[in-house]
């Protein structure tokens, strides 16, 4: 048997998620598919986390095990082949039997984008959060030191959630402005349901004055979802990297 450890790139729009579900087509699936394909076995796909429906990845990891003789760093180009144009698989090698993509997981990076300009962009209107009206740059950067260290992030998770403890840790958060794109990364420990998408949703109502920046350490003590933002949609989401 032969751990084999996959890096993912993949446009989340036209699928359900990462995780295989009854109601629509998955990446997990998709993946499960080409590679029964090229190997005629029927594997179990471990994926380090989900990613929501219409969420993409930069550089999801995800491992199987297989008894297939086909060299492991072809198997990237064999997979790609049976794939769909908007999953590709950017790197695969072997790794020991006990690794785990999941559980071996140390620490994530998400990347989320919003588009700031008052005209819509189509080329835009599946990668990026389309927010047409002014967002005070200087504020929102101004909120995001008070999310770094090890805080209760209940008031950033969706509700009805099922965790054993919602501690999380976030070493950076950073935002920078390109033209019309603001571009937001944070890297933890791990990150709860919808905990990434909450943060940007309320850092979005702290950018149109809704919200003050230093309002952050009440929220988060509140430990009270109702205190934060909205949910920022899916389409600016992306699981950049992976650290183990």
């Amino acid at each position: 048997m032969v751990n084999i450890k996959l890096t993912i790139q993949y446009d989340g729009t036209s699928y359900c998620g990462w995780q295989k579900q009854k109601n629509g087509n998955s990446i997990q699936e998709e993946i499960e598919r080409a590679i029964k394909l090229i190997t005629g076995e029927r594997v179990n796909l471990i994926g380090s986390g989900r990613t929501d429906s219409g969420v993409h990845a930069k550089g999801q990891v995800a491992n199987f095990l297989t008894d297939s003789n086909i060299p492991v760093d072809r198997f990237k180009f064999a997979l790609n082949s049976k794939l769909p144009r908007d999953i590709s698989i950017i790197d695969s090698r072997r790794v020991d039997e006990k690794f785990h993509s999941r559980f071996d997981a140390i620490r994530k990076r998400y990347q989320y984008i919003i588009y700031n300009k008052k005209i819509r962009n189509p080329l835009y209107r599946n990668f990026a959060y389309h927010v047409p009206y002014f967002l005070n740059y200087k504020e929102m950067e101004e909120a995001t030191k008070y999310f770094l260290g090890s805080h209760d992030f209940s008031s950033f998770m969706a509700s009805n959630s099922n965790v054993k403890t919602t501690i999380r840790t976030i070493y950076t958060f950073t935002i920078k402005r390109t033209g019309d794109l603001i571009i937001f990364s944070i890297e933890g420990n791990g990150f709860l349901y919808n905990m990434v998408r909450i943060i940007i949703g309320t850092l979005v109502e702290i950018g149109s004055g809704k919200l003050k920046s230093d309002s952050i350490p009440y929220i988060i003590h509140s430990k009270n979802r109702e205190a934060a933002g909205y949910t920022a949609p899916p389409e600016g989401l992306y699981l950049e990297k992976v650290f183990y």
